[in-house]
């Protein structure tokens, strides 16, 4: 419980210190500091990826990719499952997260949505650094249509 609370803590001091006025932010200065998150989960990722048990990594197909990261993977990281798994069968897959943890601190509320990219580009750079490791380029975008749900993360896998 309590690395649960610390990781929490850490991801808002990120996303506060990244997020802070800055008196000349230049153009672009908010893409600049999603683009860091994204590396920074990125990187996260790569390593959680390299740390996975080697039978992980023998996984060649993308759905069988896709259930490890909504149960393994969502699992160690959040200690819960991913809520929904869909896929189009051309390489695009929808996950739901219905309580997304890093977003439950924000008030509930359609006011509140605009700011919730903020939150998940850590865990968007997370999750295609895993998937980079296991061998699979990827785009990866959150939406959020209703906090603290993650109404919906798109993945668009292409195996190397």
């Amino acid at each position: 419980m309590a690395d649960t609370v610390l990781f929490e803590f850490l991801h808002t001091e990120m996303v506060a210190e990244l997020w802070a006025p800055d008196p000349d932010p230049g153009p672009g200065g908010q893409k600049t500091s999603l683009t860091v998150l994204e590396s920074m989960g990125f990187r996260v990722g790569q390593t959680l990826g390299e740390r996975l048990p080697q039978e992980t990594l023998g996984f060649r197909e993308e759905l069988d990719v896709l259930r490890f990261l909504c149960k393994d993977l969502w699992v160690a990281v959040f200690h819960k499952q991913m809520d929904s798994l869909r896929t189009n069968h051309q390489g695009t897959y929808v996950l739901q997260d219905n309580s997304f943890r890093l977003l439950i601190p924000m008030a509930s509320g359609l006011q509140y949505v605009e700011e919730a990219p903020k939150f998940l580009a850590f865990t968007c750079g997370l999750l295609c650094g895993t998937l980079h490791t296991l061998g699979f380029q990827s785009l990866v975008t959150a939406f959020v249509t209703a906090l603290p749900a993650c109404e919906c993360w798109r993945w668009c896998l292409h195996a190397h």
